[in-house]
């Protein structure tokens, strides 16, 4: 492995299952709220949030960090 990897919070970790994660935590109400995208507050699923999500690097931008904060902070 490379040192890249080590350093790296989300190595191994896909978009699918960040997302999956999160909705399981704080739903797709609570998710819309944290970070306003169409998405994911109207009609929202994990296959057109992941479509989006894939085209759209600021909202991935997003994705990862709200993610990153929530397991920083969750034991």
């Amino acid at each position: 492995m490379t040192e890249k990897q080590f350093s790296d919070p989300l190595h191994g970790v896909t978009l699918k299952m960040m997302l999956t994660e999160l909705v399981d935590h704080y739903g797709w109400a609570e998710l819309g709220k944290k970070i306003d995208i169409k998405c994911f507050t109207h009609d929202p699923s994990i296959g057109s949030s992941l479509k989006f999500l894939r085209r759209t690097p600021w909202a991935r931008d997003k994705v990862d960090e709200l993610y990153l904060r929530w397991k920083t902070t969750t034991p």
